[in-house]
């Protein structure tokens, strides 16, 4: 399975272990290397820098030879902490950072001083040709099968239209379960895979024993999206407390998303609002199930070690 993103990262096979917030961990990444592919951690799993900075001491004190990991950085406003997450990673090093959810360029530069690659997320081709012209080292393609916060367009028509424009490496998040659906993504251009929602029934995941059991319990049919959450439509699991809620912005949300000057507060608000739930379902016992997950935890039958998350991914 060698491809540009296995040479770009020595790594066995092209898999990436997502970064999704609150589930990954240390020992999600260390397993993850161990079994020949990349991991990594959002950055804001981590409330302190000085924590961050652990974490990178020990992922790099236990790296294989052979091994990559990275973390996720959001580099716009939003992120209050993003200056400092950005100084330590590249303080203390790593093997690539994946960038969300704003201009990747001072990131691209920092990093590229001190030998970090950094890959970028984008969902169209309008923004995979400006990180491209920024320097970046590989495109991270999130397209409408993927966990969280999604793209529109379908994996095969991203993937195409990327590969088909773009000079450097497309990996493909989103609507990855086994390894059919690794070589599907292969055969349209991609050369490599971004993979969340299965390990989030890893045994290594921080998260509660229920919130595991729903990805095993509940398939690709039963993911809808909410704005409830940040504000931004997201793909959740649609449990009896979902339903309950609903997925749509409240009548107050939706008159005051309206008005210009306080459209930029409303989304802040939200977006803590449904941070703390998210937080709460995934890590405390809770009847409010507000629980992240992409369609493909179709494939997820049972909870496993990541290792063996990681075999069946590949064999």
């Amino acid at each position: 399975m060698e491809t540009k993103l296995t040479k770009l990262l020595n790594i066995k096979y092209p898999i990436i272990q997502a970064p999704m917030f609150l589930v990954s961990n240390i020992a999600m990444v260390k397993e993850a290397m161990h079994g020949g592919i990349a991991g990594c951690i959002p950055a804001l799993n981590y409330r302190t820098l000085d924590e961050l900075r652990v974490a990178l001491r020990e992922l790099k004190a236990a790296k294989p030879e052979g091994g990559s990991f990275g973390f996720n950085l959001i580099v716009n406003k939003s992120n209050v902490k993003y200056k400092g997450q950005l100084e330590v990673i590249c303080e203390e090093g790593c093997d690539f950072i994946i960038t969300s959810l704003g201009s990747p360029e001072e990131t691209i530069n920092q990093a590229h001083k001190v030998g970090i690659k950094v890959f970028c997320d984008v969902v169209d081709l309008k923004f995979a040709k400006k990180v491209e012209d920024l320097g970046a080292d590989a495109i991270i393609a999130v397209n409408n099968q993927a966990g969280g916060h999604r793209g529109d367009k379908s994996p095969e028509e991203l993937i195409r239209e990327l590969s088909t424009n773009c000079s450097i490496p497309v990996i493909s998040a989103g609507g990855v379960g086994c390894k059919a659906d690794i070589d599907k993504m292969l055969s349209y251009g991609a050369e490599g895979v971004s993979v969340g929602s299965p390990f989030i029934a890893s045994e290594e995941a921080n998260v509660t024993e229920e919130y595991k059991q729903a990805c095993v319990d509940y398939g690709a049919d039963d993911i809808i999206m909410t704005e409830r959450i940040s504000g931004t439509p997201c793909t959740v699991i649609n449990t009896p407390y979902v339903q309950k809620i609903g997925t749509k912005q409240t009548w107050l949300e939706s008159v005051l998303n309206k008005n210009k000057k306080l459209k930029k507060w409303v989304k802040m608000i939200r977006f803590s609002i449904g941070m703390n739930a998210t937080k709460n379902a995934a890590t405390k016992a809770t009847y409010k199930t507000v629980w992240v997950a992409g369609p493909s935890i179709e494939h997820t039958n049972k909870i496993l070690p990541t290792k063996d998350i990681v075999k069946k991914l590949v064999s």
